[in-house]
């Protein structure tokens, strides 16, 4: 597991540009099982989580909106039964920044912690 789940959230500037290229792909392989997408433009950190059943993804995702809550970063969360799709990226920034992968890492590790 990488050193990011222990790091805390930055204030984000948000006149600073998103983060590109290297940067991104550099941190993306301390959270292997996400990937980037583009949508709309946007690049966004996205995982998706696979569940016995509604009641443990709809578990989930709460845990991860109290992660979220608690973080002040919050991400697109969609829960279907039986799996759930974490999209992370910084919306005053339009794409991605280095709290986004701290927080895919926590969310890795919450899924770790819930039995996923």
């Amino acid at each position: 597991m990488s050193a990011l789940h222990q790091a805390d959230c930055q204030s984000c500037d948000s006149s600073l540009p998103a983060m590109r290229g290297q940067e991104a792909a550099d941190l993306l392989r301390e959270v292997p099982d996400w990937s980037i997408i583009e949508r709309h433009g946007v690049l966004q950190l996205e995982r998706r989580f696979v569940f016995k059943n509604f009641a443990q993804a709809l578990a989930f995702t709460q845990h991860v909106g109290e992660l979220a809550e608690a973080a002040n970063h919050h991400p697109t969360l969609l829960t279907e039964w039986g799996q759930v799709t974490v999209t992370w990226w910084t919306h005053s920034l339009k794409g991605l920044h280095r709290n986004d992968f701290i927080m895919a890492a926590k969310t890795s590790k919450l899924a770790c912690r819930t039995g996923k």
